[in-house]
């Protein structure tokens, strides 16, 4: 998990920030790497891992990126979205939920390279 978050953290700081009120390209993709943060926030530590600090890893998302209120708001928004989606059905680490954490973690490693990838200054 150490690899995917420093993958994160580099998608967002290749990624430039966005200096007008126009969202950048990459938008939607943070919001949604946003409400995967969210979801591994609330489902991660159910299944024992208490290591990784997804809530820091959104706030340091924040931070790099830089968005206006706006965006920043939609982006704790779809982090929050992403909790909740997943603390209505789960109380307790369930073999849907391993596979649930696996599934988002490769789609966020996804997302973080595509990101890097395609808007890296």
């Amino acid at each position: 998990m150490k690899a995917i978050r420093c993958l994160f953290v580099v998608a967002i700081l290749a990624a430039p920030s966005s200096a007008l009120a126009v969202d950048p390209p990459y938008q939607g993709q943070m919001e949604r790497l946003s409400e995967i943060l969210g979801s591994l926030y609330m489902l991660a530590p159910l299944c024992g891992d208490r290591t990784t600090d997804w809530r820091g890893q959104m706030a340091e998302l924040i931070e790099l990126d830089e968005p206006d209120p706006d965006r920043r708001a939609r982006l704790a928004g779809a982090f929050n979205a992403g909790y909740e989606a997943y603390a209505r059905f789960y109380r307790s680490c369930t073999p849907s939920a391993e596979v649930a954490i696996t599934r988002l973690l490769t789609e966020g490693d996804s997302l973080a390279r595509d990101i890097h990838q395609r808007y890296a200054e």
